[in-house]
């Protein structure tokens, strides 16, 4: 597929992987990370990696995500 156009094509994204990952390794989310910035801006996309993180989270992702969603989302009242 193409890239994708209009509006959806400045979409923000977070993509965040552990490097220790054994389920879906850090080559993948790399490749992924690739793919989606060949669809949409590739400026809007945000690729994060954390040292150590196996197929799960962390704290430090946490806090990207609500970083991310405090700058990207309107707060609720």
């Amino acid at each position: 597929q193409g890239p994708i156009s209009g509006v959806n094509r400045e979409i923000p994204v977070l993509q965040c992987h552990g490097d220790c990952d054994p389920l879906v390794p850090l080559m993948f989310g790399s490749l992924t990370v690739e793919k989606l910035k060949s669809l949409i801006n590739p400026a809007n996309v945000t690729f994060r990696t954390y040292s150590g993180m196996m197929h799960s989270s962390c704290i430090e992702e946490m806090m990207d995500v609500k970083q991310f969603i405090d700058k990207h989302l309107p707060p609720i009242d």
